[in-house]
């Protein structure tokens, strides 16, 4: 009896484990739909309320950390079961961290209310949207230990780094043609580098699910485009 006690104990600590990546996962996805809006609608208040509701995500990381440690310490969980626990540590950071660039999105939003537009843009929140797919096909892929849709999240990071890429040359044509686009666009391939570094968070989830569920790496290399960073605009 004792030994059953032990174990239907150690499945609720998964369970909850599970709850709080997922209820985790949850607020920093909302924090990006907020982001993206409050950028697109140039809505101040609706930024200060991501960069306000941040902590929360900060709080649910040390209780996910405190309760997995706990249970490897207390537990001392094997094979699969030591796998979602661990999982549970590597995964908590990688959202926390897609939480804090979307604080970066929705300060980069009241920077740019400050200042006239720059014309239209629709790639940002395109990305903005692309990668918040993202982040909730890999909170599903968690949730079922999905390996086929966390391997569709990590094949989809190749199209945000094309639009990152495409929207970095956009920003460069718009500042030449015009001094006065500097500040906004430069304020936006910010807030673009931060779109794309989210998808590639939700990547490297997607990467500890299938090592979760199989016990072995996402075989093959990941489609990475950036050629940004190399990118020569032509000014004759």
């Amino acid at each position: 009896m004792a030994t059953d006690h032990i174990v239907r104990s150690f499945d609720e600590d998964l369970l909850r484990l599970s709850d709080l990546v997922s209820r985790m996962g949850g607020m920093a996805e909302h924090q990006l739909d907020k982001a993206i809006n409050a950028l697109q609608t140039r809505d101040s208040a609706l930024a200060e309320e991501v960069i306000v509701a941040d902590p929360r995500i900060d709080a649910l990381q040390y209780e996910i950390e405190e309760l997995a440690l706990r249970m490897i310490a207390l537990r001392q969980p094997m094979a699969a079961d030591l796998r979602e626990t661990v999982s549970a540590l590597k995964i908590a950071p990688l959202i926390e961290r897609i939480g804090d660039y979307a604080k970066n999105v929705a300060k980069r939003a009241i920077a740019l209310n400050q200042i006239p537009p720059v014309k239209p843009l629709f790639t940002i929140p395109r990305m903005g949207r692309m990668v918040r797919e993202m982040l909730k096909d890999v909170l599903d892929a968690f949730a079922n230990q999905d390996i086929d849709k966390a391997r569709e999240v990590w094949l989809a990071d190749e199209e945000v780094d094309e639009m990152h890429d495409s929207l970095f040359r956009e920003m460069l044509t718009y500042m030449m043609e015009d001094p006065r686009n500097i500040t906004p666009c430069t304020h936006l391939l910010f807030v673009a580098r931060n779109i794309e570094r989210m998808g590639d968070l939700a990547t490297n989830v997607a990467e500890v699910i299938h090592f979760q569920v199989t016990g072995k790496p996402l075989g093959g290399e990941r489609p990475k485009v950036d050629d940004a960073s190399i990118t020569i605009i032509d000014t004759k």
